[in-house]
């Protein structure tokens, strides 16, 4: 296959003064270099997303799930993804309530899709907040990309947009060609026919 993969770039954190655009803006731009993607970034900080969902899972509910209006944009960015970048930081050992309630909107659109991330943090670089998304993301029947980022002491290792660490540049390289292989495999496997369990 030599048509691009839709890549969703998730902008995870909502907190005032977060990090999360900086990075993301980075990745996104080594995502469109690649070459085999078409870029799309979602930050939640422009997203209605509440905390309180109705009573059916949307698991049940399909397509008739009472999203609020300003979620319906979202929805059909990630139901038409092939694809999914997550930028997370990590609070408290795990990755932001802003995530998990978008995540929490949603079944179907993870289904049968590559998910990577992109982490940053304190000594651990995010990675806690991988790990828990990686649990729950499985769950929705995604496929979790082995190879990630992640930034350690962000704050003392980036300058002028850009990580000082020589190395970032080919850890990215291996986590979007990863990505691409599986957003194009998937993408095969779910055209040829239904996923089984999904739903």
């Amino acid at each position: 296959m030599t048509d691009k993969s839709r890549l969703v770039v998730i902008i995870g954190s909502v907190r005032e003064g977060r990090f999360g655009p900086v990075v993301a803006a980075w990745v996104a731009d080594r995502a469109r270099a690649h070459g085999g993607f078409d870029v799309d970034v979602i930050d939640l900080a422009g997203v209605d997303i509440p905390l309180a969902l109705p009573a059916a899972p949307p698991k049940f509910a399909g397509d008739d799930y009472p999203r609020p209006e300003g979620m319906k944009d979202v929805t059909r960015r990630l139901a038409e993804a092939d694809a999914f970048l997550i930028v997370t930081p990590e609070y408290n050992h795990s990755y932001p309530a802003s995530l998990k309630a978008l995540i929490d909107w949603h079944f179907t659109q993870w289904t049968a899709k590559p998910a990577a991330f992109v982490s940053y943090g304190g000594a651990a670089g995010g990675r806690h907040a991988v790990l828990h998304l990686e649990n729950v993301l499985t769950e929705l029947h995604a496929v979790t990309i082995r190879d990630g980022l992640a930034f350690p002491n962000y704050f003392n290792a980036w300058q002028d947009g850009a990580p000082l660490d020589a190395a970032a540049d080919g850890y990215a390289k291996t986590l979007l060609e990863q990505l691409s292989w599986w957003a194009q495999a998937l993408r095969v496997a779910r055209n040829a026919a239904p996923y089984p369990g999904g739903a």
